[in-house]
């Protein structure tokens, strides 16, 4: 059973919103978000797959059957005159997690941010999200600040 990432395609919206839907409840238990999603297939469609996309999402996959994601866009520093990446969400399904499978999709992102040149990958996590801190923290990013408690991490290409 080979486990694949790829890049999401317009018909893969309501598979993001499923994501994006458990990304929100995995967040509530860590502490880490509150609110109510407002998105819609719809809006996932424009947004993600219009003439402008404002936003890339990867797919991890094994046997067609969908096992995580990771949604991300591209920054630009005016100061530095470098891209970088905001990872705005990573998730792998909770049943599915502890066997290299977030490491699969945080390789794949990677990969995409240095066949884009990009400077670095900077993203937040919960402060009692320990275990993704800790998992963060082997791939080789840092922290780069602190929110109160919410670290801000930075992986260098």
């Amino acid at each position: 059973m080979i486990v694949i990432v790829r890049s999401a395609i317009k018909s893969d919206a309501s598979t993001l919103l499923s994501l994006i839907e458990q990304k929100a409840e995995f967040d509530r238990a860590m502490k880490g978000f509150s609110g109510e999603i407002s998105t819609t297939v719809e809006k996932i469609e424009r947004t993600l797959f219009g003439d402008y996309p404002f936003a890339h999402a990867l797919l991890l996959e094994q046997d067609n059957d969908v096992l995580g994601f990771a949604l991300f866009h591209y920054r630009y520093s005016s100061f530095s005159g470098e891209p970088s990446i905001w990872l705005d969400d990573l998730l792998v399904a909770e049943n599915q997690r502890s066997n290299g499978h977030g490491h699969k999709l945080m390789l794949a992102l990677q990969s995409q941010a240095m066949s884009s040149s990009v400077s670095h990958i900077s993203w937040t996590a919960s402060p009692h999200n320990n275990k993704a801190h800790e998992f963060y923290k082997r791939l080789g990013a840092e922290v780069e600040r602190l929110d109160g408690q919410r670290p801000y991490f930075r992986w260098v290409m």
